[in-house]
């Protein structure tokens, strides 16, 4: 399952004001537990994303359940070991932790620093289901969206 939407095009929504769903990827890139890791890395980096969802697909048809998280750093971990044999759901060790679509964007970073991780499953109210992601990055640009033009970088 892969579909992801970035906004480059739009301008940042500031910290203050912004939520989640203001600041995130619409989307997300997933595989099944038994992924190979080297297919992972390949995924991270042919969409140059940081962590690939693991979904645990039914048997009878029901939506995909979201899983875990294998992040960039799982990755790394695992490099001295075998890339073919070992699998996502084998190596995802980052915790998974998602957030409403409807929260303050200081809350998805509260959530971030209380867990240690970059990146959020961000899930839509209703059916609780993944709609997105949000990560650390875009809560440096929701920050860095209340600066004015010429606070944008550090004087000399």
């Amino acid at each position: 399952m892969v579909y992801v939407t970035h906004r480059p095009e739009e301008p940042p929504v500031a910290f203050e004001v912004g939520t989640v769903g203001d600041a995130m990827s619409r989307g997300v890139i997933s595989c099944p537990p038994e992924t190979p890791l080297r297919v992972v890395a390949r995924m991270m980096a042919t969409y140059g994303v940081h962590a690939i969802f693991v979904f645990e697909y039914a048997e009878d048809g029901e939506a995909p359940q979201l899983w875990s998280v294998v992040s960039d750093l799982d990755l790394v971990a695992a490099t001295p070991l075998d890339l073919d044999e070992l699998t996502a759901g084998a190596t995802a060790v980052t915790p998974l932790v998602s957030v409403a679509v409807d929260s303050s964007i200081g809350e998805a970073g509260s959530l971030m620093a209380q867990y240690g991780i970059a990146h959020l499953a961000v899930t839509d109210p209703g059916s609780r289901r993944p709609i997105g992601v949000i990560s650390s990055l875009d809560i440096a640009r929701a920050i860095a969206a209340g600066l004015g033009p010429r606070e944008t970088f550090a004087s000399a």
